[in-house]
């Protein structure tokens, strides 16, 4: 079984926040996998079984969002990688929010530190090991404004737009990654499509052209 989590904080006051990006991803796969399906209370979390099923292949999955606010996002975690006798090298991908990224890029890693995310580093503390997959989703970085109140407040307008997009691509890399490992996930995902597409416009362009010489990356309960 693989463990899809996304990591959030519960209840309606954080709905669309940009803390809730990793809810916003497994909701998403949630529509795709597992339509009318009945969410069940289990491993201190909101749970979902699910068949992926790809052109590439098929594969058993368990979605989780965890109710225990961010900062104890481990505690859900480590509950269902026991249970299952997951390795989180293999089995666990973590869908995260990132202010290091710019709103609507996505990057998966195999392994890594935990970047300041008190969500990640309580994953990391009570499963002994920062090694196990993740999925950083960008929503920007702060600016002037607090870390704790950027991140517990709504997206703009111009943020929801490049969030739409960055939440199905995210669920395409997941899907990839359950059905065909991390590192064809990350030589697939990590790229910046934008640039795939601008290169291969320049690419055409150059053929059109002569050839020339020289041409030349909290409150009680609200967690961050």
């Amino acid at each position: 079984m693989k463990l899809i989590v996304g990591l959030g904080n519960p209840g309606p006051d954080y709905r669309r926040t940009r803390h809730n990006a990793g809810f916003m991803a497994v909701d998403r796969l949630a529509d795709r996998h597992a339509p009318g399906q009945t969410p069940r209370a289990r491993f201190n979390g909101i749970t979902l079984e699910a068949r992926i099923d790809t052109s590439e292949g098929s594969c058993g999955c368990l979605l989780i969002k965890p109710t225990t606010f961010m900062n104890l996002s481990g505690r859900s975690v480590a509950e269902a990688v026991r249970f299952y006798k997951a390795d989180p090298v293999e089995d666990l991908l973590i869908l995260v929010d990132d202010v290091a990224l710019p709103a609507g890029k996505i990057r998966l890693r195999a392994r890594g530190g935990a970047g300041g995310h008190n969500g990640l580093s309580d994953i990391e503390r009570m499963l002994a090991t920062d090694e196990y997959g993740r999925c950083r989703i960008g929503i920007d970085a702060p600016g002037r404004i607090p870390q704790k109140d950027y991140v517990l407040g709504r997206f703009t307008d111009e943020q929801e737009q490049a969030i739409k997009p960055a939440i199905e691509r995210v669920c395409d890399a997941a899907e990839c990654w359950a059905t065909q490992g991390m590192t064809h996930a990350m030589n697939r995902f990590n790229p910046d499509p934008e640039s795939k597409k601008s290169k291969g416009a320049s690419t055409k362009g150059d053929a059109s052209e002569p050839n020339v010489s020289n041409g030349a990356g909290s409150g009680t309960g609200a967690q961050h």
